[in-house]
């Protein structure tokens, strides 16, 4: 009976100090408010199911266990990046695991960008290989297999309630998409040796599937911005080269992104350049820009902050760019051989994303 009393006691007590002088409405403390409007600062966290999957855990500065999309709206961050495989061989970056991040990324008030590779594996400057499933098709059942695959995940985001902001239609296209040896199929925008195997360039081709894509986005989500990225946001004369190639054969889309990767000892030089081209190419094409992938080595965390921390004041100067994503900053311990995160090796943040938080 005394423990019970006590007990009691100390309830009432709690009670009392959780109330204020005026009233007996108790004072609980406030849920912080994220404000996930405005410029993007975005991140890519599509390595994070295939993370969490392998044991990989994630800390705040204190060492705290955190939820990875949780921790990275603490620090500031209001979109999320993901990617879109059509049929990988482990499953990772499919349909359902797009929708389970994209999920959880809804939940937490983020805004969303879909990055489609239209491929089963990675797309950028060095392979954009057709899906398997893909190969053989005539051109129209090329045009009908793009579309079907980008209405299928996007319908697949309206049921649950989802409206991607943003949709890439192709990853780091420079030299194309849906590279075929038969000219006539063929997306490449120059002739690719791969592998001793030469794809011919059609830029007819890659002009209509973009397009194709673009109309695809347009008719589940109307107000979905279409992005065009390429690499090397830094190099103008790509822009100039890729972008007058989609204007002559009448592409459709919205917004030119960009990636950019340098290195602790020249990314003044890059960012330069690159905000240079982000204005040049805006007024010229009269798109908006978004640079849609970024990083640094992890263990350059100085560096990278500064950089970080003048690329998103200097994006945000700049009446038509978007926002700013950083490419799988919660990567760690050389996760997949990539180095380029912003987690240290205990699996905590580096200062670099403090560039983020304001």
């Amino acid at each position: 009976m005394k423990l019970k009393h006590l007990f009691l006691s100390g309830l009432l007590l709690l009670g009392a100090a959780a109330c204020n002088d005026d009233n007996d409405t108790p004072v609980f403390p406030e849920e912080p408010v994220y404000d996930m409007s405005g410029f993007a600062k975005g991140a890519d966290v599509s390595w994070l199911t295939q993370m969490e999957a392998a044991g990989i855990r994630f800390y705040d500065a204190d060492g705290r266990d955190t939820e990875c999309m949780t921790l990275l709206r603490d620090l500031g961050f209001n979109a999320i990046r993901l990617r879109v495989w059509v049929n990988p061989e482990d499953g990772w970056c499919n349909r359902d695991d797009v929708l389970a991040k994209a999920w959880r990324a809804h939940q937490l008030g983020y805004r969303l960008m879909i990055d489609f590779h239209y491929s089963d594996t990675w797309t950028d400057p060095s392979a954009q290989f057709k899906p398997a499933a893909w190969q053989g098709l005539t051109l129209d059942e090329l045009h009908a297999a793009i579309r079907t695959h980008t209405q299928d995940v996007l319908n697949a985001l309206k049921t649950q309630g989802i409206t991607p902001e943003w949709v890439q239609v192709g990853n780091e296209n420079g030299p194309g998409m849906l590279w075929d040896t038969d000219q006539a199929l063929s997306g490449a925008t120059y002739d690719v040796q791969s592998d001793g195997i030469t794809y011919p360039a059609n830029p007819t081709n890659f002009a209509a599937f973009v397009t194709t894509g673009s109309r695809a986005v347009k008719e589940v989500f109307p107000d979905t911005k279409v992005i065009v990225h390429l690499q090397s946001g830094d190099d103008n004369d790509l822009y100039h080269w890729i972008f007058d190639l989609l204007e002559e054969n009448g592409a459709e889309y919205d917004v030119i992104g960009m990636s950019l990767y340098p290195d602790a000892d020249n990314w003044q030089t890059m960012l330069d350049d690159c905000v240079s081209n982000m204005q040049d190419v805006s007024s010229h094409y009269g798109k908006e820009v978004m640079v849609c992938e970024t990083g640094m080595n992890w263990d350059e965390a100085d560096a990278s902050l500064a950089y970080l921390t003048e690329l998103l004041a200097r994006c945000q100067e700049l009446p038509a760019c978007l926002g700013v994503f950083y490419w799988e900053p919660q990567c760690y311990a050389g996760w997949n051989g990539y180095f380029k995160g912003a987690f240290d090796d205990s699996g905590r943040p580096t200062i670099a994303l403090d560039a983020f938080k304001d």
